[in-house]
């Protein structure tokens, strides 16, 4: 017997739409010896800077345990440093080496130009929608986002734009 759902498996296309894009990237990752997960730490210390391990986590999307182990490779690599916080000695920071800031700036090239591609096969307003639906969907499912939205619906019939998708 099978179940009829109605819509089709969300996070299965989700999945199949990330390594679609990074089938373009990840040869070029491991030409540079990077995981998916250390190229993603990278690219998140090249674009703030010196940041706390939580924020890496976060951003990045690795688990704290997991996140401890990428992060000593990366530092045996000679790719990040890791410090104490000087405002908080109980948190640590990282931050980008030279080596690894030249290695961002390297695969940056070829990921923008990836996505210029599919800029110029998708249109541009295609992929700033899907940008912005993609933006909707998280704040949405986010637990307290998803409240919200909830809320205003039920107060105004509809949820109110965000600023992102107005523009």
């Amino acid at each position: 017997m099978s179940t009829a759902f109605r819509h089709r498996n969300l996070p299965r296309l989700l999945l199949q739409a990330r390594e679609a894009v990074m089938a373009h990237n990840r040869p070029r990752l491991r030409e540079h010896g990077l995981s998916d997960q250390q190229w993603r730490v990278l690219r998140v210390l090249g674009e703030h800077g010196t940041v706390e391990t939580g924020r890496v986590a976060r951003e990045a999307f690795i688990l704290g345990p997991s996140l401890t182990g990428v992060l000593a490779r990366m530092e045996r690599d000679g790719l990040i440093r890791r410090e104490r916080d000087p405002a908080d000695q109980r948190r640590t920071v990282v931050e980008a080496t030279a080596k690894g800031l030249q290695l961002v700036q390297r695969l940056s090239t070829a990921v923008e130009s990836h996505y210029r591609s599919m800029e110029k096969a998708m249109g541009k307003h295609k992929l700033e929608q899907l940008y912005a639906l993609l933006d909707e969907l998280i704040r949405l499912e986010q637990p307290e986002g998803g409240a919200r939205e909830r809320a205003a619906r039920k107060t105004n019939g509809a949820a109110a734009p965000s600023p992102e998708a107005r523009a």
